[in-house]
């Protein structure tokens, strides 16, 4: 198999879901070792979930196929760039490489334009469109000291 192989795979998750399932034109598939190891379509508009994205679908889905949270000898092939949610998953989950078909300009003909997200997330929180207030951040780091400090915690 090769790189091709995986990303029609992809697209052909987004284009069957989007028709079948009412979801949106996504796709997106894990793979470890020249095998797929996780699949995802976008399901946000049937599961009622604006995170169930293809590619958090198909991270998931790997994780537990795979047992562990840590995807950092995986690639993700997805039918369009990453949106900025999307793109956050694949680096907690440690995937190295992405690989994608349509662009973001692309979506953003389509009607799927992120560009206030990711203009967003460059700002910091207190400049957002997204009111954000801290409160208790004594309490809160606190809970992060006390992780910290605990010998069997799991890193991520």
């Amino acid at each position: 198999m090769n790189d091709l192989t995986f990303m029609r795979e992809a697209i052909q998750l987004a284009r069957e879901h989007s028709l079948a399932d009412q979801g949106g034109p996504f796709g997106a598939v894990v793979v470890r070792e020249e095998r797929v190891v996780g699949r995802g379509w976008n399901q946000v508009v049937k599961d009622g979930d604006p995170t169930a994205h293809a590619e958090v679908l198909a991270i998931r889905d790997a994780a537990r196929q795979l047992g562990t949270h840590i995807l950092a000898d995986c690639t993700i092939y997805c039918s369009c760039e990453p949106c900025p949610m999307c793109l956050g998953a694949i680096y907690w989950s440690r995937i190295p490489r992405v690989v994608f078909a349509a662009g973001g300009e692309d979506a953003k003909a389509a009607g799927f334009d992120d560009a206030v997200i990711a203009g967003e997330l460059s700002l910091g929180w207190e400049d957002r469109s997204v009111r954000s207030e801290q409160i208790l951040k004594d309490e809160g780091q606190k809970v992060l000291e006390e992780w910290a400090r605990n010998p069997d915690r799991v890193e991520y």
